[in-house]
Order: C-alpha cells, then structure tokens, then sequence
C-alpha cells in the first residue's frame, strides 16, 4: 500500500507534493511592532520547506492593528507590509513548498494598548480587558480590511488563504452564541452569527481566485456553545460560497478545560468532512507518522496539519518517509546524509 501521507493532493490549480502541512503558528517576533517579516520568520519557515513539509500556513497575520493578539504579530495592513512577506514566500518556494497565510483579527483576545473590539462587549476572562462592541460601520470596514489583505497576499505571491475563525479571535467570537450576544442581523440565529464570515469569504472572493481555506474550532467545550454538528451546517455554507477546505481545530472561545490526547480533534473533522461533503484537514498533537497515515487512509481528513512536532522536528517528513518506508527526495545539498 502506497503511504497516503506522500501522496499528491490537489486543491483549484495548485498541487501540494505531499498531505503535511505546518499549521499557523504565532512566532510573536516582529520586535519592532510594525508587523514587519524579521530574520527569524525566514530561517523558520524556510527550513521547513527544506524539510520537506508540503504546504507551509504563515502564522495569524493581522489584518488591522487593533487586529493583532500581540504587538509582535505579522501584519498585512499596509502595502508596506507586501516586500518583506513576497520574500518569505519566495524563500519557501525555492525549496518545493507551497506557502499559505493566515489572515487574522484577534477581537477580544488582543492583548493591546488602547481599544478593542469584538461582537458583544463581553470579556474573555476575569483578566482580561473588556472589548467595544462593535458597530455595523465597524464590521463593514473589518470586511474590507480581509478584502485588502487578500490583495497584498495576492500580490506577495502566496499559493493558499486561511481565514482565521478559529481559537476565540474575532470570527469565532460571531459564530459562538457564548460570545455573542448582538441582537441586531450579526447575532442571535445561526445564520445571523454567521453573516461577518459571510461576507469576508465573499469580499476576499472578489479579488482572490486561488484556494480558500477557513480555520474552525469545532467544539465550545460548553454545553451551551457550539458542537460539530453545528460547524457541518457552517460547513455547507462555506462550501456553497467556494471554500475549498476546513481546518478543523477546536477551543479557545471561552476558557474550558480540554481533555487532549494525540488525535483528540481528528473526529471533528471526520464529522464535518462526512457531514459537509467537503474537504478538511486535522490537527492537535499528531506525532507519528503511523498515526497520520491511519487518518488519511480512513479519509478522516485530506489533510494533516502538525504544529509542536514541527517545532521539535523541522526534518519530520524526513523522519515519517523513513518509518512509513517511503524514499523522498532530499535537498541536493543533504543527499549525502539524508537516508
């Protein structure tokens, strides 16, 4: 049996050489707190393309200021944002990677000087600082500032958009009734919660054509929150508006205790994979490679998102070829120390 994990997957016109893909990852070192790409961003996602990774996701890049988790994070506000992110991208393709981004807003869970924002005007804990909520001008130009950093990821040259509605920031805070508490069009029914991913799926359709990926925590860990079986319903629409794949991860809405273990989301994305009829990929403490091949060969997801392990092990695909009895081709410079 030919290893699924080594096996070519194809979303629109690009084509990733293998099913591993290295999850967003905040890094928190734009030190200048200008959103700018430093040294460390290069070296870091560079040298997993050299390990061979298939799709590399740049980490939550905010789409607004007040959009950052912290004041460290990538951005992609500005036009002058496009230089340094259009050589990150050419730094990843040089070595064979696809390369994707993560557009971002924090909501309530920027940890900031000055206001923030979100849905209601509820705090994430105790600790934290209380957000304006938002009003409907606000949302509108939200949505146009996904649109705009949709263009400069256009223009940087990036293969794959994620959109961030995931892990508590601004989107998940809309679609989780836990956190939203609006009683105008944005809040209340499902398809009302739903409308602000809506729209930022329609605007950035309108100037990217390229595969559309939407990150998702699947499960509120709350009994009154949201489960995967609301996210099938989530899902369909998205696939209806042209998504091309859910990351399915889960959590962070509001604080929880979370029962984790290798492979504790993968029937999440099973659920919404079969649910949705539509293609996702799985993530959460997958570290062996006998273990993503199970995922993939019992179509439990398309693809495997890895984060820690890629941390650890930024040679991984090196690592699962061997175990998995697979011979992939090494960078020419490391042939003589590969296999």
């Amino acid at each position: 049996m030919t290893a699924k994990l080594f096996s070519p997957f194809t979303i629109k016109d690009i084509t990733l050489k293998n099913r591993i893909v290295m999850s967003p990852m905040c890094m928190y070192s734009s030190h200048n707190e200008d959103g700018h790409v430093e040294n460390w961003h290069r070296t870091h996602y560079a040298s997993r393309a050299v390990g061979q990774v298939g799709l590399i996701i740049v980490e939550a890049t905010a789409v607004t200021p007040q959009g950052r988790i912290s004041p460290q994070d990538l951005g992609i506000w500005s036009d002058e944002h496009v230089e340094g992110l259009q050589e990150l991208v050419g730094l990843v393709k040089e070595h064979g990677a696809k390369i994707g981004i993560q557009l971002a807003h924090a909501g309530r869970k920027a940890e900031l000087e000055g206001e923030i924002v979100a849905p209601s005007a509820i705090s994430f804990n105790e600790q934290s600082k209380t957000p304006k909520e938002m009003t409907k001008a606000e949302i509108e130009e939200t949505v146009e500032a996904f649109k705009k950093g949709a263009e400069r990821a256009k223009k940087a040259g990036f293969d794959v958009i994620e959109i961030h509605g995931a892990h508590g920031y601004l989107i998940n805070e809309y679609l989780s009734p836990l956190s939203n508490k609006r009683t105008d069009e944005y809040g209340g029914t499902a398809e009302n919660r739903y409308r602000i991913l809506r729209e930022v799926i329609d605007a950035v359709k309108t100037v990217w054509d390229g595969p559309l990926f939407v990150r998702v925590s699947a499960r509120d860990y709350h009994e009154d929150g949201l489960t995967p079986e609301d996210y099938i319903t989530f899902a369909k629409w998205m696939k209806d508006q042209g998504v091309d794949l859910i990351d399915v991860s889960s959590g962070a809405v509001v604080p929880a205790h979370i029962n984790v273990y290798p492979g504790y989301q993968v029937p999440y994305s099973e659920t919404i994979r079969n649910g949705a009829g539509i293609s996702t990929g799985t993530v959460g403490l997958i570290t062996s490679p006998i273990h993503a091949e199970e995922i993939l060969q019992n179509e439990r997801a398309d693809l495997v998102f890895l984060a820690r392990e890629l941390l650890r092990d930024p040679y991984w695909p090196r690592t699962a070829a061997k175990e998995l009895g697979v011979d992939i081709k090494a960078p020419v410079q490391y042939e003589r120390g590969w296999m």
